[in-house]
Protein backbone atom coordinates (compact mmCIF):
# COMPACT_ATOMS: atom_id res chain seq x y z
CA UNK A 1 0.00 0.00 0.00
CA UNK A 2 2.96 2.17 0.38
CA UNK A 3 3.99 2.18 -2.96
CA UNK A 4 0.71 2.54 -4.20
CA UNK A 5 0.23 5.99 -2.47
CA UNK A 6 3.26 7.21 -3.49
CA UNK A 7 2.46 6.32 -7.08
CA UNK A 8 -0.57 8.58 -6.91
CA UNK A 9 1.34 10.92 -5.29
CA UNK A 10 3.84 11.18 -8.18
CA UNK A 11 0.95 11.90 -10.88
CA UNK A 12 -0.81 14.50 -8.48
CA UNK A 13 2.77 16.50 -8.60
CA UNK A 14 3.37 15.86 -12.56
CA UNK A 15 -0.02 16.90 -12.90
CA UNK A 16 0.74 20.22 -11.14
CA UNK A 17 4.16 20.75 -12.06
CA UNK A 18 2.97 21.02 -15.75
CA UNK A 19 0.49 22.32 -18.13
CA UNK A 20 -3.14 20.38 -18.64
CA UNK A 21 -2.55 20.26 -22.42
CA UNK A 22 0.53 18.19 -21.54
CA UNK A 23 -1.77 15.30 -20.26
CA UNK A 24 -4.37 15.48 -22.77
CA UNK A 25 -6.77 12.63 -21.88
CA UNK A 26 -5.26 11.17 -18.59
CA UNK A 27 -7.13 10.88 -16.00
CA UNK A 28 -5.69 9.62 -11.67
CA UNK A 29 -8.70 6.79 -11.75
CA UNK A 30 -7.49 5.37 -14.99
CA UNK A 31 -3.84 5.04 -13.22
CA UNK A 32 -5.71 3.82 -10.42
CA UNK A 33 -7.52 1.39 -11.64
CA UNK A 34 -4.65 0.02 -13.53
CA UNK A 35 -2.48 -0.09 -11.01
CA UNK A 36 -4.95 -2.11 -8.79
CA UNK A 37 -5.33 -4.62 -11.05
CA UNK A 38 -1.82 -5.77 -10.98
CA UNK A 39 -2.32 -6.99 -7.12
CA UNK A 40 -3.70 -11.02 -7.04
CA UNK A 41 -7.16 -11.15 -6.09
CA UNK A 42 -7.01 -13.64 -2.88
CA UNK A 43 -9.70 -15.46 -0.78
CA UNK A 44 -9.66 -18.25 2.42
CA UNK A 45 -11.31 -21.58 0.95
CA UNK A 46 -12.69 -23.67 3.90
CA UNK A 47 -10.92 -27.13 3.09
CA UNK A 48 -13.22 -29.28 4.91
CA UNK A 49 -16.39 -30.68 3.45
CA UNK A 50 -19.04 -29.35 4.59
CA UNK A 51 -21.43 -32.32 6.46
CA UNK A 52 -24.17 -31.70 3.51
CA UNK A 53 -22.05 -32.58 0.96
CA UNK A 54 -20.29 -35.88 2.92
CA UNK A 55 -23.98 -37.46 3.24
CA UNK A 56 -24.65 -37.00 -1.12
CA UNK A 57 -21.85 -39.68 -1.02
CA UNK A 58 -23.12 -42.61 -2.55
CA UNK A 59 -22.05 -45.98 -1.09
CA UNK A 60 -20.23 -48.49 -3.19
CA UNK A 61 -23.13 -51.13 -3.68
CA UNK A 62 -22.05 -54.45 -2.26
CA UNK A 63 -21.34 -57.10 -4.51
CA UNK A 64 -24.12 -59.94 -5.41
CA UNK A 65 -23.65 -63.52 -3.45
CA UNK A 66 -23.09 -66.00 -5.93
CA UNK A 67 -25.80 -68.44 -7.02
CA UNK A 68 -25.62 -71.72 -4.42
CA UNK A 69 -23.87 -74.31 -6.10
CA UNK A 70 -25.43 -77.70 -8.12
CA UNK A 71 -24.92 -80.43 -5.65
CA UNK A 72 -22.97 -83.84 -7.17
CA UNK A 73 -25.17 -87.05 -7.24
CA UNK A 74 -22.96 -90.20 -6.48
CA UNK A 75 -24.74 -93.56 -6.73
CA UNK A 76 -23.27 -96.57 -5.84
CA UNK A 77 -25.40 -99.67 -7.15
CA UNK A 78 -25.61 -102.49 -5.26
CA UNK A 79 -27.88 -105.43 -3.78
CA UNK A 80 -29.40 -104.36 -0.07
CA UNK A 81 -29.17 -106.39 3.11
CA UNK A 82 -26.26 -108.36 4.99
CA UNK A 83 -26.81 -111.61 2.27
CA UNK A 84 -24.97 -109.44 -0.25
CA UNK A 85 -22.56 -107.67 1.83
CA UNK A 86 -19.27 -108.29 -0.04
CA UNK A 87 -20.88 -109.51 -3.51
CA UNK A 88 -19.20 -108.70 -6.49
CA UNK A 89 -22.37 -107.18 -7.20
CA UNK A 90 -21.93 -104.43 -4.87
CA UNK A 91 -18.59 -103.13 -5.07
CA UNK A 92 -20.66 -99.52 -6.00
CA UNK A 93 -21.91 -99.56 -2.33
CA UNK A 94 -18.62 -100.25 -0.74
CA UNK A 95 -16.89 -97.70 -3.45
CA UNK A 96 -19.73 -95.04 -1.78
CA UNK A 97 -19.22 -96.10 1.41
CA UNK A 98 -14.80 -95.67 0.93
CA UNK A 99 -15.88 -91.95 0.28
CA UNK A 100 -18.06 -91.22 2.89
CA UNK A 101 -15.53 -92.84 5.66
CA UNK A 102 -13.32 -90.75 4.18
CA UNK A 103 -14.99 -87.27 4.10
CA UNK A 104 -17.12 -88.22 7.15
CA UNK A 105 -20.33 -88.16 5.59
CA UNK A 106 -23.27 -90.38 7.05
CA UNK A 107 -25.13 -92.24 5.11
CA UNK A 108 -28.43 -93.32 7.43
CA UNK A 109 -31.06 -91.08 6.21
CA UNK A 110 -33.47 -93.35 4.34
CA UNK A 111 -35.06 -91.51 1.25
CA UNK A 112 -36.08 -92.08 -2.40
CA UNK A 113 -35.94 -95.76 -1.67
CA UNK A 114 -32.64 -95.13 -0.89
CA UNK A 115 -29.79 -95.00 2.07
CA UNK A 116 -28.88 -90.96 1.61
CA UNK A 117 -25.93 -88.86 2.95
CA UNK A 118 -25.58 -85.56 2.11
CA UNK A 119 -21.82 -83.18 2.81
CA UNK A 120 -18.87 -81.89 0.88
CA UNK A 121 -16.04 -82.79 -0.74
CA UNK A 122 -13.64 -79.98 -0.07
CA UNK A 123 -15.97 -77.07 -1.67
CA UNK A 124 -18.50 -78.89 -3.64
CA UNK A 125 -21.67 -80.16 -1.94
CA UNK A 126 -22.57 -83.93 -2.61
CA UNK A 127 -25.14 -86.48 -2.24
CA UNK A 128 -23.83 -90.07 -1.24
CA UNK A 129 -26.65 -92.31 -2.95
CA UNK A 130 -27.07 -96.08 -2.10
CA UNK A 131 -30.65 -97.48 -3.70
CA UNK A 132 -32.32 -100.10 -1.98
CA UNK A 133 -34.47 -101.15 -4.77
CA UNK A 134 -32.02 -103.97 -5.78
CA UNK A 135 -29.79 -103.23 -8.72
CA UNK A 136 -32.33 -104.16 -11.45
CA UNK A 137 -34.39 -101.25 -10.39
CA UNK A 138 -31.70 -98.62 -9.22
CA UNK A 139 -33.76 -96.52 -11.73
CA UNK A 140 -36.22 -95.89 -9.29
CA UNK A 141 -34.06 -94.19 -6.81
CA UNK A 142 -31.54 -92.32 -8.96
CA UNK A 143 -34.80 -91.01 -11.49
CA UNK A 144 -36.55 -89.55 -8.25
CA UNK A 145 -33.52 -87.80 -7.11
CA UNK A 146 -32.11 -85.76 -10.04
CA UNK A 147 -36.11 -85.03 -11.14
CA UNK A 148 -36.43 -83.61 -7.20
CA UNK A 149 -33.37 -81.72 -7.05
CA UNK A 150 -32.76 -80.79 -10.56
CA UNK A 151 -29.18 -82.04 -11.12
CA UNK A 152 -27.51 -81.43 -14.19
CA UNK A 153 -26.06 -85.34 -15.37
CA UNK A 154 -22.97 -83.88 -16.01
CA UNK A 155 -22.91 -83.66 -12.18
CA UNK A 156 -24.60 -87.59 -11.83
CA UNK A 157 -21.89 -90.31 -11.03
CA UNK A 158 -23.09 -93.47 -11.24
CA UNK A 159 -20.47 -96.63 -9.46
CA UNK A 160 -20.89 -100.05 -10.68
CA UNK A 161 -19.69 -103.29 -10.79
CA UNK A 162 -18.45 -104.26 -14.59
CA UNK A 163 -18.15 -107.73 -16.04
CA UNK A 164 -15.95 -106.81 -19.15
CA UNK A 165 -13.04 -105.14 -16.96
CA UNK A 166 -10.05 -106.94 -15.09
CA UNK A 167 -10.97 -107.52 -11.53
CA UNK A 168 -10.01 -104.40 -9.50
CA UNK A 169 -9.28 -102.10 -12.71
CA UNK A 170 -10.97 -98.49 -12.72
CA UNK A 171 -12.65 -97.51 -15.59
CA UNK A 172 -14.46 -93.57 -16.14
CA UNK A 173 -15.90 -92.49 -19.13
CA UNK A 174 -18.04 -89.26 -19.43
CA UNK A 175 -21.30 -91.30 -20.68
CA UNK A 176 -22.04 -94.42 -22.43
CA UNK A 177 -24.82 -97.28 -22.68
CA UNK A 178 -25.41 -100.16 -19.99
CA UNK A 179 -23.42 -102.63 -21.49
CA UNK A 180 -25.94 -105.10 -20.21
CA UNK A 181 -25.75 -103.96 -16.71
CA UNK A 182 -29.40 -104.08 -15.65
CA UNK A 183 -29.00 -101.32 -12.93
CA UNK A 184 -27.53 -99.08 -15.57
CA UNK A 185 -30.49 -99.67 -17.87
CA UNK A 186 -33.03 -98.95 -15.71
CA UNK A 187 -31.23 -95.51 -14.94
CA UNK A 188 -30.77 -94.74 -18.55
CA UNK A 189 -34.55 -95.36 -18.64
CA UNK A 190 -35.66 -93.60 -15.97
CA UNK A 191 -33.47 -90.58 -17.06
CA UNK A 192 -35.39 -89.91 -20.21
CA UNK A 193 -33.16 -92.24 -22.14
CA UNK A 194 -30.51 -90.12 -21.66
CA UNK A 195 -27.11 -91.51 -21.62
CA UNK A 196 -24.81 -88.71 -21.06
CA UNK A 197 -23.89 -88.76 -17.42
CA UNK A 198 -20.40 -89.90 -16.30
CA UNK A 199 -19.78 -93.55 -14.94
CA UNK A 200 -17.13 -95.18 -12.83
CA UNK A 201 -16.56 -98.79 -13.95
CA UNK A 202 -15.06 -101.18 -11.02
CA UNK A 203 -13.96 -104.76 -12.97
CA UNK A 204 -14.84 -107.77 -11.14
CA UNK A 205 -13.68 -110.00 -14.07
CA UNK A 206 -15.51 -112.92 -15.92
CA UNK A 207 -15.36 -116.29 -14.79
CA UNK A 208 -13.57 -118.26 -17.51
CA UNK A 209 -15.97 -120.22 -19.99
CA UNK A 210 -19.20 -119.06 -17.86
CA UNK A 211 -22.53 -119.24 -19.63
CA UNK A 212 -25.35 -116.84 -18.07
CA UNK A 213 -26.56 -118.47 -15.79
CA UNK A 214 -22.55 -118.65 -14.49
CA UNK A 215 -21.75 -115.08 -14.41
CA UNK A 216 -25.74 -114.77 -12.83
CA UNK A 217 -23.97 -116.95 -9.99
CA UNK A 218 -20.95 -115.18 -10.45
CA UNK A 219 -21.87 -111.31 -9.48
CA UNK A 220 -23.91 -112.87 -6.67
CA UNK A 221 -20.75 -114.52 -4.92
CA UNK A 222 -18.86 -112.81 -2.33
CA UNK A 223 -15.11 -111.84 -2.47
CA UNK A 224 -12.10 -114.09 -1.27
CA UNK A 225 -9.70 -112.67 1.16
CA UNK A 226 -6.89 -111.78 -1.22
CA UNK A 227 -9.60 -110.22 -3.85
CA UNK A 228 -10.72 -107.85 -0.69
CA UNK A 229 -7.23 -106.63 0.13
CA UNK A 230 -6.75 -105.88 -3.34
CA UNK A 231 -9.60 -104.13 -3.53
CA UNK A 232 -9.38 -101.81 -0.73
CA UNK A 233 -5.92 -100.68 -3.05
CA UNK A 234 -8.58 -100.17 -6.07
CA UNK A 235 -11.64 -97.63 -3.37
CA UNK A 236 -8.44 -95.80 -2.81
CA UNK A 237 -7.56 -94.99 -6.10
CA UNK A 238 -11.03 -94.64 -6.35
CA UNK A 239 -12.06 -92.27 -4.03
CA UNK A 240 -9.14 -89.69 -4.95
CA UNK A 241 -10.40 -90.15 -8.40
CA UNK A 242 -13.54 -88.89 -7.26
CA UNK A 243 -11.85 -86.14 -5.91
CA UNK A 244 -10.15 -84.77 -8.79
CA UNK A 245 -13.45 -85.22 -10.44
CA UNK A 246 -14.97 -82.39 -8.50
CA UNK A 247 -12.62 -79.96 -7.55
CA UNK A 248 -10.18 -80.15 -11.02
CA UNK A 249 -12.51 -81.84 -14.13
CA UNK A 250 -13.24 -84.78 -15.81
CA UNK A 251 -10.17 -84.75 -17.94
CA UNK A 252 -7.73 -84.53 -15.10
CA UNK A 253 -9.83 -87.45 -13.13
CA UNK A 254 -10.26 -89.47 -16.52
CA UNK A 255 -6.32 -89.17 -16.83
CA UNK A 256 -5.66 -90.42 -13.55
CA UNK A 257 -8.08 -93.13 -13.09
CA UNK A 258 -7.18 -94.75 -16.66
CA UNK A 259 -3.57 -94.64 -16.10
CA UNK A 260 -3.73 -95.74 -12.86
CA UNK A 261 -0.92 -98.67 -12.37
CA UNK A 262 -1.43 -101.94 -10.58
CA UNK A 263 -0.20 -103.52 -7.51
CA UNK A 264 2.63 -105.09 -8.90
CA UNK A 265 4.12 -102.40 -10.69
CA UNK A 266 3.89 -99.76 -8.52
CA UNK A 267 5.32 -102.62 -5.41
Amino acid sequence: MMKLSSSISSVRFLIKSYPSSFFPSFKISTTLKTTMTQFPKFSIQNTHSSPAKDSQVTPPKPKPNPPPQQPWLIVGLGNPGEKYNGTRHNVGFEMVDTIAEAEGISINTVNFKSLFGIGSIGNVPVMLVKPQTFVNSSGDSVGAIVSYYKIPLKQVLVIFDDLDLPFAKLRLLPKGGHGGHNGMRSIIDHLKGSRDFPRLRIGIGRPPGAGRMDVVNFVLDPFNKQEHEELEFTFQHGMEAVRILLLEGFNKSASYVNSTKTIEQLG
